[in-house]
């Protein structure tokens, strides 16, 4: 054999040899699965480029698996935004797809604990691709839209579990949350609330009232029960909470004289009924207390003075005076 055909021999041997060794590489990425501990999200934002999802995929996935997922996956950046749960296991090339066919992981919002739109716009911020100016922002057109104030609004988010895309618009998240008011409102809790004179947006209202009063899940039917009776009698509510949200501030533990002098539709120790709105976004069951509220003839009530959080309640404002006196010793000292 001549030296020109054992050369020849050896570079097509060298050749071949490339091509299985870069074969191989190539399909240990295909096959490679996430090994990290526990799942992990990637997050792709409207507007990212492909160097930034390739980034976004090694920041999470680690450069060996995001580095396999970002030279399987097909490179355009817009079908790849959203959020993706990437869970142990889950092979290099699926992951690709699931970014080249837009197939998102639904988030699960969840939100309580919420006075205002403006809080609650703050909270999902911290799970959606929105901002909470977008939000706030979607909400005014929303109420200019069907005619309603932004306290209607407002009254129409409950606090629950939803389940969305990240790259959800606001006005998109706002209707799933407010078709899930309508179907609560089904034409049981609509009966119960007419047997009590009022409307849903009114027991709403006294719901959030209730929530404020006691952090007791087991005292509030009869806290409600005691705001039906006060109304009933055309009394003033004289809730405490509506008196804190009207001056702004749910930082105040004690209510004084000045304070009862607010002028605000919401102090209902200054107007007589109902205030025009809720103080805080109350849930489900605190609703379905007011409408199933025991009944009782108690119109007063008073924070027991053993720092159980219970109050104790009476007919009787001579009785009720003293429980105050008891409470404001055990708490003030005088």
């Amino acid at each position: 054999m001549n030296s020109s055909k054992k050369i020849t021999r050896q570079i097509i041997t060298i050749v071949c040899l490339g091509f299985v060794v870069l074969g191989t590489w190539y399909f240990t990425r295909i096959i490679s699965r996430y090994s990290g501990g526990e799942a992990v999200w990637v997050y792709i934002p409207e507007g990212a480029t492909k160097s930034q999802v390739k980034d976004s995929l090694t920041s999470a996935l680690g450069d060996n698996f995001g580095g396999s997922v970002a030279m399987l996956w097909g490179g355009d950046a817009e079908s790849a935004r959203g959020a993706y749960r990437i869970v142990p296991g889950d092979k290099a090339w699926r992951v690709a797809r699931r970014l080249d066919q837009s197939q998102q992981t639904p988030v699960r919002v969840t939100f309580n604990n919420v006075r205002t739109l403006r809080e609650l716009a703050d909270r999902l911020g911290a799970y959606m691709e929105f901002t909470p100016e977008e939000f706030m922002e979607s909400a005014t057109e929303v109420c200019r839209h069907d005619s309603i104030s932004m306290k209607q609004l407002e009254s129409e988010f409950l606090p629950d579990t939803y389940e969305t895309y990240w790259t959800a618009e606001p006005a998109q998240l706002m209707n799933k949350i407010r078709d899930n008011y309508r179907r609560f409102w089904n034409d049981e809790r609509k009966k119960k609330a007419k047997a009590l004179g009022l409307s849903p947006l009114q027991v709403t209202i006294i719901a959030s009232i209730v929530e404020e009063e006691s952090n007791r899940s087991d005292e509030r039917g009869k806290i409600a029960r005691l705001y039906l009776n006060r109304l009933a009698k055309g009394m003033k509510l004289q809730a405490d909470p509506t008196v804190k949200f009207a001056k702004g501030d749910f930082s105040i533990r004690r209510i004084t004289s000045d304070m009862l002098a607010i002028k605000s539709p919401y102090n209902t120790y200054a107007v007589n009924g109902l205030p025009p709105g809720i103080i805080r976004m109350p849930e489900a069951r605190t609703i379905d207390q007011v409408l199933d509220a025991p009944g009782h003839n108690f119109i007063y009530m008073c924070a027991r003075p053993d720092g159980s959080g219970y109050h104790n309640f009476t007919s009787d404002y001579q009785t009720h005076l003293k429980n105050a006196q008891a409470f404001r010793k055990y708490a003030y000292g005088k």
